[in-house]
């Protein structure tokens, strides 16, 4: 392959200064294309490690470009290659706009695919039962519509219907679960819009999907579909920061209420429809009375808890016990009916997936107090009952397994992966010891473009009254502001005390996280340009506005992961064990690499200029300040409220 004379054996040699260069095809084809120097070494470094078959671990501060630091080495490689996002959002942007962009700047001819979760897609078979469905009925207008296009769509992509909410009682019905599915077996198979999406990915020389899919088809290897990163050469992994905490999920084992009361469900539902099956429906019966049993164990709002805890004061015993007996009465009662029909097939299926894994949550952890665990269980209440998690301490192993079974090159990036330049948290985390790793600095200017506000005087974050202290700290500064201002929290309790303190005193418009969708506060908060939005955890990263509409970012203390939390607590205590110091291998890292991705709302653009005020005060009265301090851009500090306004009137003028 060759791509504006470059050879792409050697295109590794060029990709920085030629490709991406001033005088390179970017810089001519792509309008705005401005060419940066931690850009073009990222690009050296991704080819480095796609030629070589090497981990790379490379950390890129907001505005290096690294989407297309890693998209022309990749386009070049003629490697089958799989590119895996953070989001949905910026899966679709990579797809829509970078990756065509950058293909037609260096006229590549790559075979390109984007593959995104099942749910995501219409279901032809289910969308043929829901008209039988007596809970359809106040839906037939949109079943109806839904019909109309599925006649005329080519990939069966909800989104192509526009707003179409995933909770919705349509959605749930139109489209599948890796529970419901029926794979191959299933009538629609050859016509199935998954299926479609991911025979073109097999056959697609690059392929962009997201983090939750790839960690869900390497750990349930759908049968019936194949796997994303079969025949792959390389793996691409941006936003790298989420796979932690994602990896933990799929690494470890989930069982809800709500998934066995659906499976109680569609089990009645194919026993009523073979009409000679009493027994099943009957167990099916039983097993959802059992569930309802067990939801009404889960105190609402009483957060995470460990499985022995939940089970301590043994009122959850006998409807564990009921549930796990009716779990194996229904998988008896479907065996010898496996080959009955398709649906009987994935009932029974799905019937041993789960009691498999309750099996294995519900088992009694090792006597001794002092044994290695290597899984924590713990409950979580839900909306209506709870879930039960095994969840592995450590993910090293998991991700080992993945790239061995999937060898090759493997990139993982982010703005946001080291906690000061040392990469160390992560790389143990992940098991990637072995990998190369870069870390290139923003090239924004943030020493002209941005102040630091260190407040004086305010209390301990745990001291009562301190969300107070925050909102009464941040009134003058977002009143100097004019707005334009993201107040970030780290509790839910924290937002609602912030958004009433600000509302009751600030003439602005105040946008609060809960009280519309994520997108529409967005889109209000950047149309208005003035406005304050107050949000916490889904706010800290992923959120791009650009211009004056953000110029002030607010923090309300140091990032730092709940107490009480069991995953948390039992990664500690293994730490602990092993002879570790939890705060500084653990907490700390994990709470400056969670700080970085909120100060990065800040400045997006060369033109944009802003304040940031982080509020907790130990970040100059503890020794670990410092270090916290030296983790972020170096921008000039300001301590005395008098300072603060006054730069924030500064942009004002010099804006106007």
């Amino acid at each position: 392959m060759r791509a504006n004379g470059v050879d792409a054996a050697h295109a590794d040699l060029a990709i920085g200064t030629e490709l991406l260069g001033a005088d390179g095809p970017l810089a001519q084809r792509i309008e705005g294309f401005a060419p940066r120097a931690a850009q073009q070494r990222m690009a050296d470094a991704v080819a480095a490690a796609l030629r070589d078959a090497e981990t790379l671990a490379v950390e890129a501060g907001t505005g290096t470009g690294k989407t297309y630091a890693y998209l022309v080495p990749v386009l070049l490689s003629g490697m089958r290659t799989v590119i895996s996002t953070g989001t949905r959002t910026l899966q679709d942007q990579l797809f829509h706009r970078d990756l065509p962009r950058v293909r037609e700047a260096l006229a590549a001819p790559v075979r390109v695919a984007l593959l995104k979760g099942r749910g995501n897609y219409l279901c032809l078979h289910r969308m043929k039962r829901a008209r039988g469905l007596p809970a359809m009925r106040a839906l037939f207008d949109q079943l109806r519509a839904v019909e109309e296009w599925a006649r005329r769509t080519e990939r069966g992509e909800l989104s192509e219907l526009g707003e179409f909410r995933e909770d919705s009682p349509l959605t749930r019905q139109i489209t599948s679960t890796a529970d419901n599915c029926l794979g191959s077996r299933c009538d629609d198979f050859d016509d199935c819009f998954v299926a479609i999406a991911r025979r073109r990915a097999q056959a697609a020389d690059v392929v962009v999907v997201n983090h939750h899919l790839l960690l869900s088809d390497f750990t349930l290897k759908d049968q019936g579909f194949g796997q994303i990163l079969s025949g792959s050469d390389a793996v691409i992994l941006d936003e790298a920061h989420q796979l932690p905490e994602l990896a933990a999920q799929f690494f470890g084992r989930r069982v809800s209420t709500r998934q066995i009361q659906e499976l109680a469900r569609d089990a009645h539902v194919e026993a009523q429809n073979c009409g000679d099956l009493p027994e099943l429906a009957e167990a099916a019966q039983r097993l959802s009375a059992d569930v309802t049993r067990l939801e009404a164990c889960f105190v609402p709002g009483s957060g995470r808890q460990l499985l022995a805890r939940f089970r301590a004061d043994g009122v959850a015993e006998l409807p564990l016990e009921q549930l796990g007996q009716s779990l194996d009465e229904l998988y008896a009662l479907l065996r010898p009916l496996e080959e009955r029909n398709a649906e009987i097939a994935g009932v029974l299926e799905r019937t041993h997936g789960l009691r498999e894994h309750w099996q294995h949550i519900l088992e009694l952890p090792p006597d001794e107090d002092d044994a290695p665990r290597a899984e924590v269980r713990w409950v979580e209440p839900l909306m209506r009952g709870g879930s039960f998690h095994a969840t592995p301490i450590e993910l090293a192993e998991g991700f080992r397994r993945m790239r061995e079974t999937y060898p090759g090159a493997w990139v993982l990036t982010s703005a946001t992966l080291a906690a000061g330049g040392d990469f160390s948290h992560f790389v143990r985390t992940l098991g990637i010891e072995d990998a190369r790793t870069e870390c290139l600095d923003s090239p924004f200017d943030y020493a002209q473009q941005a102040r630091l506000y260190l407040p004086r005087g305010l209390p301990e974050p745990n001291q009562p009254g301190y969300a107070e202290a925050v909102a009464a700290a941040a009134l003058p500064v977002i009143e100097a502001s004019g707005g334009g201002a993201f107040v970030l929290c780290t509790s839910h309790r924290a937002l609602r005390v912030i958004a009433q303190q600000l509302r009751a005193r600030l003439s602005l418009r105040v946008l609060v996280q809960g009280e519309d969708t994520r997108s529409a506060l967005l889109d209000d908060f950047t149309a208005d340009g003035n406005a304050v939005l107050v949000g916490t955890s889904s706010f800290w990263e992923g959120v791009d506005v650009r211009g004056q509409a953000l110029r002030l970012v607010i923090i309300d203390r140091l990032p730092f992961a709940a107490p009480g939390d069991p995953v948390l607590d039992a990664k500690i205590a293994a730490i602990r064990s092993a002879g570790g110091k939890p705060f500084f291998e653990l907490q700390l890292p994990e709470a400056i690499v969670t700080l970085r991705q909120g100060v990065g709302r800040l400045i997006r653009d060369n033109a944009d200029h802003g304040l940031l005020m982080l509020c907790d005060p130990r970040l100059t009265q503890k020794a670990y300040g410092r270090q916290v301090l030296a983790a972020l851009p170096r921008m000039p500090v300001l301590r005395e409220l008098e300072d603060a306004t006054a730069w924030m009137r500064h942009l004002a003028e010099t804006v106007s």
